[in-house]
């Protein structure tokens, strides 16, 4: 299994963004330090700008990382592919990792998720939670096999994890994958899995977080209240995307949801075979809130991280130049206008 790590870059767009001599100063120092290990391919992407007191206050940018793994039905060996990107993340700067759904675990076979789903505080948790602590990272850890209501349930749990190692939030999966792939197999999520029922956002040092959850994706009303009703800036998308559906929707919906939303995205992904009856899409994201990736692999199917900073004043460029929020239309609208 081969592990590459990659800084991205962007090309500025227009007026949108700038640039200052401290970025370029820190651009030069770590470009030089990543750029030690010969196999990996590496450009650094800076950006510039006043930052939102409340989020970060002095700087105007945070770095993140996004991983790209193959979970596999083998917790141990999950948790060390895990381990070594947390620590690549944090090597690299970045404040939060992000890793895909089903991080911890893929099973062979239909009912083997079930045998290893725990509850928050059990010793597999609890593990990805004192990484956290010893790396100082905070961990978007999306779709952990959290324990159900019962022996035949389990809820598709994204939890959030700050550097001292505490569960910050969880958001448990509302849409379940439910579907048979043209010219694939099918898919029937809610017969071992539990719907979620609440929206959550929650704070962090990389501004305010708004966890979904795969085919969450599909379904942009998610994300318009996490950004218009929860006042989201950075949208977390961990999947297992098929290869079918990868192939024809994965960058393209996640860019929709940056453009609409004027977020950052996150999209972590599942890449490759994980046994003889399960291939995801791979092609782990970062986008901006113009809809520009920003961060992506050389290899959409390799094991590794992507870095990107956050811009807090892009963000609040981007939506002080086209202003959706003042004027979006509420449902109640739309319904008095049909009338």
């Amino acid at each position: 299994m081969s592990f590459r790590f990659h800084v991205a870059h962007s090309t500025p767009l227009g007026k949108i963004r700038s640039s200052s001599t401290h970025q370029q100063h820190h651009k030069h120092i770590l470009a030089k330090r990543c750029g030690s290990t010969s196999s990996n391919s590496v450009s650094v992407k800076s950006r510039a700008g006043e930052l939102d007191s409340v989020t970060m206050a002095g700087a105007s940018s945070v770095r993140v990382a996004v991983a790209q793994m193959t979970s596999i039905n083998d917790l141990a060996a999950n948790f060390a592919t895990c381990s070594r990107l947390v620590k690549e993340a944090a090597s690299a700067g970045a404040k939060l990792l992000c890793l895909p759904e089903n991080f911890s675990y893929v099973g062979d076979k239909d009912g083997d998720s079930l045998k290893v789903a725990e509850t928050l505080d059990g010793p597999i948790m609890q593990g990805y939670c004192s990484l956290a602590r010893e790396s100082r990272v905070w961990l978007s850890l999306g779709g952990f096999q959290e324990k159900g209501s019962d022996d035949a349930h389990l809820c598709n749990t994204h939890v959030l994890v700050d550097d001292a190692g505490n569960i910050r939030s969880t958001y448990r999966k509302m849409h379940l994958f439910d579907v048979d792939i043209p010219g694939g197999r099918s898919y029937k999520e809610s017969s071992f899995t539990e719907a979620g029922k609440d929206i959550v956002a929650v704070d962090s040092p990389v501004g305010r977080l708004g966890p979904t959850v795969c085919y969450d994706l599909r379904f942009p009303e998610l994300y318009q209240q996490l950004r218009f009703q929860h006042e989201a800036q950075v949208l977390l998308v961990p999947s297992a995307f098929t290869k079918v559906t990868g192939q024809a929707h994965w960058e393209i919906l996640l860019r929709a949801r940056a453009i609409e939303t004027q977020c950052y995205v996150i999209a972590a992904a599942q890449a490759g075979k994980h046994n003889d009856k399960r291939e995801s899409y791979g092609d782990s994201l970062i986008i901006d809130p113009w809809g520009t990736v920003i961060g992506r692999l050389p290899d959409r199917l390799s094991t590794g991280i992507a870095v990107a900073d956050i811009d807090f004043s892009l963000i609040d460029s981007v939506r002080a130049k086209m202003p959706i929020a003042k004027h979006r239309k509420s449902i109640d609208f739309w319904k008095s206008a049909s009338l």
